[in-house]
């Protein structure tokens, strides 16, 4: 979203993306807007640092929910490029780390010219470190509904038919099966659509399907869905818009690790289905999303269960009920619309700090 806010309102700008690893390089070639250049991030060496910016040569930096690179900064702060840290969270660890070094964290936070974290707890930490903060911008709440390849969209339709969707996005290690032997217990026969955060798992999580006898197509190898495929193993990346606009619902991954023993993750970003109107149902642990995950059960557009076994209980009457879920849906939609906000805060506070367009003529 900021990128393409930037691309809108100075189209006169040469705008530059990093990120570094081989995966957001692959997404960001998908989605960066026309023009929009991508580099790899450099290493945080001095010399490396010194002749990346000497050959970009960079007005402004803008570092999105970034680790903080001392070298980086520091040398972008003394050529005089202006910076901002926006939407960043910071961990007490990541703290504790700087707290041994007192005189570079506050360098290092001294050199953003904007500061805006995405929360009440990061902003505080940040001030320990010896930042000025500017406000609060959570970027993760602002942004369009998940892209999608229509084409695509309307040949697994008709290879699904008439039968519910349920999908199970961003799911990790012990959650597939759990989420699979729950949804056993409806009455209705459903295709569950499985989306695991990590699509490489795809031919693991097959072996245990398969374990446990059940009919399944994976994505990753081309297979089709057919009159007596149970599940569609969506190991594949860049496609989760798609397989949510299939959904009738979603269960949102990565929050049930409590209910079985595993390592926390935290969840993932529940206004992607919000901002395409479904209605979703998250484990007990969204800590990573606690206020957007609070404002869409407020609103009526999502419910929190305990466990995958309580999932069945909580998605029947939605099926049974398509006027109703389409409420609850609708709802989301709404509360996620109010969450995302941000982007227009953001650049009136980023506008300042870019370069004045040019003049005509010169």
């Amino acid at each position: 979203p900021v990128v393409e806010r930037f691309v809108k309102a100075r189209p006169d700008l040469n705008v530059l993306v990093t990120s570094g690893t081989v995966t957001s390089a692959q997404i960001l070639a998908e989605r960066l807007p026309a023009g929009v250049i991508h580099q790899y991030a450099p290493v945080d060496a001095p010399g490396v640092v010194a002749r990346f910016l000497e050959h970009w040569r960079p007005a402004l930096g803008v570092f999105v929910e970034s680790e903080l690179w001392p070298n980086l900064l520091l040398e972008a702060h003394r050529r005089g490029v202006g910076l901002a840290l926006i939407s960043a969270r910071l961990t007490e660890r990541t703290v504790e780390n700087w707290a041994r070094f007192p005189a570079s964290a506050r360098a290092v936070t001294g050199a953003f010219d904007l500061v805006l974290p995405q929360d009440a707890a990061s902003a505080r930490r940040l001030e320990t470190m010896g930042a000025r903060v500017d406000g609060l911008v959570n970027l993760k709440l602002s942004g369009e509904a998940l892209p999608h390849d229509p084409a695509a969209f309307s040949r697994l339709s008709a290879a699904i038919g008439d039968r519910p969707v349920i999908v199970a996005a961003s799911t990790h290690e012990g959650e597939e099966i759990a989420i699979v032997r729950a949804l056993d217990g409806l009455d209705e026969r459903i295709c569950l659509i499985l989306t695991p955060r990590h699509p490489e798992r795809g031919p693991h999580i097959a072996q245990a399907l398969a374990r446990e006898g059940y009919a399944f197509a994976m994505r990753s190898r081309s297979q089709t869905i057919g009159p007596d495929t149970d599940i569609y193993l969506a190991d594949t990346l860049n496609e989760m818009g798609l397989f949510l606009r299939l959904a009738d619902v979603v269960v949102m991954g990565g929050s049930f690790a409590p209910a079985l023993g595993l390592p926390p993750v935290g969840g993932h970003n529940p206004l992607e289905p919000a901002r395409l109107g479904k209605p979703t149902i998250t484990g007990p642990d969204a800590s990573n999303w606690a206020p957007v995950t609070a404002a869409l059960s407020s609103a009526g557009g999502l419910t929190l269960v305990q466990a995958p076994s309580d999932l069945a209980a909580v998605i029947a009457p939605l099926l049974a009920d398509p006027a109703s879920a389409k409420a609850m849906g609708e709802r989301a939609r709404r509360a996620a619309a109010e969450a995302g906000g941000g982007l227009d805060r953001l650049w009136a506070a980023l506008k300042p700090l870019t370069p004045p367009p040019a003049r005509a003529g010169r």
